[in-house]
């Protein structure tokens, strides 16, 4: 084996390589070396590629792309007990100082000490092999395939949303955009108690993806306002929980209108600009609102809810493609092509 290995780089903002980088060591202590197998293709891959920074974080230098991954054990390091070579894995691709306050106080997520792959200037896991802590890799049961395992990432996001909502059984839901994120927010609510789920997005491409999940129910907002149709068919009530996932200023204007007296915003996409903030109209209904940024303490909850019989992580898979195509890929990415929802980027064979 040579001292180098493929990775898919971002050289600069507008140009993305696949080079030569040099191969990690062996794993240390507390952790493991994984050969990648599936890595998906996140929205912040493409915006670093096409704007070179998301708000603070700038791209200043060469960068390895990609943080939803899954693959093989190759190597444990010294104490690891729960994982060994050839156990089939995914990985959360945030690391938190243990010792900060966050850490402590059980929101490791938004340690400000977090290194988070493909997050400047930390490397992600687009590339052959990656070291990682044993403490945030996971085993993949059988009943996922490395593609799914790929995906837990994104529907961890729909976890910590559905659980930000404390969810009460009966609950009626909505969910502003049908993107990854959006549909995996709603599969998340759905499976934590909510009856039915509303999702929207003006793409009636990707609405097409999960109108056949019981329990969901898909709003063209091209043709039929979302509010408008959840008060229809509640008698004017509206849903106990809103989540956005759209990450569209323009979705702000309505969205305070939409949940039921006492029920709850869940911001989960992040708009690009500053947005409107009606405080009469919230406290008018009492509204709840919450935020989150990326998850914690979720990962293998949404390990065990995606190897249910009540979950198919797969039907998102768009299309799945060699590493050697990987500008053509991320160039796809960047186009926001609404009959696209996950591509995803192999290294097997």
């Amino acid at each position: 084996m040579t001292n180098t290995m493929k990775a898919v780089v971002l050289q600069e903002q507008g140009k993305i390589t696949v080079d030569d980088v040099e191969r990690p060591g062996a794993p240390g202590p507390g952790e493991v070396k994984v050969g990648m197998h599936t890595v998906g293709i996140c929205g912040s891959d493409v915006h670093y590629y096409t704007r070179g920074a998301i708000g603070d974080f700038v791209l200043r230098e060469p960068m390895v792309l990609g943080h939803e991954g899954s693959g093989t054990v190759l190597e444990v390091g010294e104490g690891v007990t729960h994982l060994q070579p050839g156990d089939r894995v995914c990985m959360e691709p945030g690391i938190p100082n243990p010792r900060s306050r966050a850490s402590r106080e059980g929101m490791y997520n938004v340690d400000p000490d977090v290194r988070f792959w493909a997050t400047p200037p930390v490397d992600g896991c687009l590339a052959e092999e990656v070291v990682h802590p044993a403490e945030y890799t996971y085993k993949l049961p059988e009943e996922l395939s490395f593609a799914e395992g790929a995906l837990i990432e994104p529907f961890a996001v729909g976890m910590q949303a559905a659980t930000k909502a404390r969810l009460k059984p009966g609950d009626i839901a909505a969910v502003v955009g049908c993107g990854t994120i959006g549909i995996l927010t709603a599969i998340a609510a759905l499976n934590g108690g909510a009856s039915r789920v509303y999702i929207s997005d003006v793409a009636a491409e990707k609405l097409a993806l999960v109108q056949d999940i019981d329990g969901i129910v898909t709003v063209d907002a091209s043709r039929e306002d979302l509010g408008e149709r959840i008060r229809r068919d509640t008698d004017g009530w509206g849903p106990q929980a809103v989540f956005e996932a759209s990450g569209s200023a323009g979705a702000y204007k309505s969205l305070w209108d939409l949940p039921a007296p006492g029920g709850v915003l869940v911001l989960v996409g992040m708009p690009t600009q500053e947005v409107p903030l009606n405080v009469v109209k919230i406290q008018a209904k009492e509204l709840r609102i919450e935020s989150i940024f990326r998850y914690a303490n979720v990962y293998q909850k949404a390990i065990d809810l995606a190897a249910g019989p009540g979950v198919d992580l797969s039907r998102l898979v768009t299309g799945t493609f060699p590493v050697a195509e990987s500008v053509a890929v991320f160039d796809r990415g960047a186009e926001g092509r609404p009959t696209d929802t996950k591509l995803q980027i192999t290294f097997a064979g």
